[in-house]
């Protein structure tokens, strides 16, 4: 016999489970099984759970109304030391389910050992995280909300300032820096629609599924989640305890929307540099160096940036352990709290720093509008133009305006810069009236196509945005 199996018949079995067994699980065994350092994150969730199934019970007459009402107490009194830090978590007790329990036997005696009758931790837990990310998707989405209010405030001051618009990461056409914000206003739309859907598909009970197969105990589903505020039981008891798609649909929707956010933080700092001079973050968002003096280091944005990886490692992490698990419950799901914890914690931090970056940026706007005139950003105007006024093919127009492109490139001058002879020397029908579109003043403000960067627009959109979003 190994020195370890000598060593866990020392100690009684597990006092909750421990029936059928007549030793301890191994040190290692506890310390892999335990749960109780991440899922005591859970604790509101769980007390609220079991106070409705309570209550539950004795409507049902499973529970006497006594019993019942000095479980809902002392569970109360359970939540106060947590509260307050009085409460001690036992690893042994692995779960916060049995670290709930223990404490309120402690407190009340007999009657606690009668409160799960009718469940099982596997709807127990599945129902205390449905709760939890519930309340995450809420979270979640007030805090986009108030991003998109920061955006919107932004673009609106900023609804004429010009600057280029890019494909490629070169210089496209000109647009104006509130457009430019309103497509993030568009994108965390987007991002809130999702977790809202996503909490509308979980918000279905599990409580009452029991094991696996339901209970013989006449209990009362429907009781159970109008109680913790969901919109009806689940339908299957197999399929309550052994999915976690809603925590892939929470962990899908903080991926797509870290992306964006990434996306904005990659542009803070390209902006950032000496090369583009678009904006400056406030000192309460840089950072300094250690060696270097002048140094003034976009740090917040770069992990705004960085943290999407972690979300997006989340979601896979979660995806890769469900992909192979037979119906119904197994323990690798014991890893879905963890991801689902980290990744709603780093959403969070990434929202609010975002948040605080864009309310405090400085936009040096005749930088903006120096870059948006270079590049020829004006030659697509320049098309327009033609096609417009002289009635000629888009495809041939794009070749002419080609070649007096050209023609400035070779002078070392813009488009608004050559000479009508130069012009005339390429398409001898142009006039003076092509001009008029060539400055980016004239190139943002004939776009106003819906949707489109005229500053007129972005005003009307801002204006759009904060109704259908604040």
């Amino acid at each position: 016999m190994s020195d370890t199996s000598s060593r866990a018949k020392k100690t009684k079995a597990n006092p909750m489970w421990g029936g059928r067994f007549g030793v301890a699980p191994d040190a290692i065994m506890q310390k892999i099984n335990a749960s109780i350092d991440v899922d005591k994150r859970l604790y509101a969730e769980d007390i609220a759970g079991s106070k409705a199934h309570a209550r539950m019970l004795a409507k049902a007459k499973i529970l006497t109304a006594k019993d019942a009402a000095k479980i809902v107490e002392g569970l109360d009194k359970v939540r106060v030391e947590i509260e307050t830090g009085r409460f001690t978590f036992k690893t042994e007790l692995e779960d916060i389910h049995m670290n709930v329990e223990s404490r309120l036997a402690e407190i009340i005696g007999e009657p606690a050992k009668r409160l799960h009758t009718g469940r099982s931790r596997n709807d127990q837990v599945a129902t205390d995280f449905r709760l939890w990310v519930r309340g995450a998707c809420d979270r979640a989405e007030l805090a986009l909300r108030e991003f998109q209010r920061a955006l919107l405030d932004k673009a609106q001051a900023h609804a004429g300032t010009i600057m280029p618009g890019f494909t490629h990461l070169q210089p496209a056409q000109p647009v104006t820096f509130g457009h430019h914000l309103m497509a993030y206003v568009e994108m965390a739309g987007r991002d809130r629609g999702r977790f809202a859907d996503a909490r509308r598909r979980m918000n279905e009970s599990p409580l009452g599924a029991a094991a696996l197969a339901g209970t013989s105990f006449p209990i009362d589903r429907h009781f159970t989640a109008e109680a913790l505020g969901f919109d009806r039981p689940t339908a299957n008891s197999l399929d309550s305890v052994s999915d976690r798609d809603f925590a892939l649909e929470f962990l899908s929707a903080a991926a797509i929307a870290s992306m964006h956010l990434s996306r904005l933080a990659e542009e803070l700092v390209i902006w950032c540099g000496p090369q583009f001079g678009f904006v400056r973050l406030s000192d309460a968002w840089s950072t300094g160096s250690s060696i270097m003096p002048q140094k003034r280091n976009p740090d917040a944005a770069e992990l705004v940036r960085a943290t999407s990886g972690r979300m997006i490692g989340s979601l896979i992490g979660l995806f890769t352990v469900m992909k192979g698990l037979p119906l119904t419950y197994s323990k690798d799901m014991q890893e879905d709290k963890a991801r689902s914890f980290a990744a709603a914690d780093a959403l969070m931090l990434s929202i609010a720093a975002m948040t605080g970056m864009i309310d405090d940026l400085a936009i040096n706007e005749a930088r903006m509008k120096a870059s948006a005139s270079a590049g020829y950003t004006t030659a697509t105007d320049l098309a327009d133009w033609l096609v417009r006024e002289l009635g000629m093919p888009f495809r041939e127009a794009h070749h002419v305006t080609g070649r007096i492109v050209r023609r400035a490139e070779e002078l070392g001058i813009d488009i608004s810069e050559l000479a009508l002879a130069d012009m005339q020397a390429v398409e001898k029908r142009i006039d003076k009236r092509v001009f008029k579109v060539l400055g980016v003043e004239n190139s943002v403000a004939s776009r106003t196509s819906f949707g489109g960067t005229a500053p007129a627009n972005v005003r009307k959109a801002v204006t759009a945005a904060r109704k259908r979003y604040l």
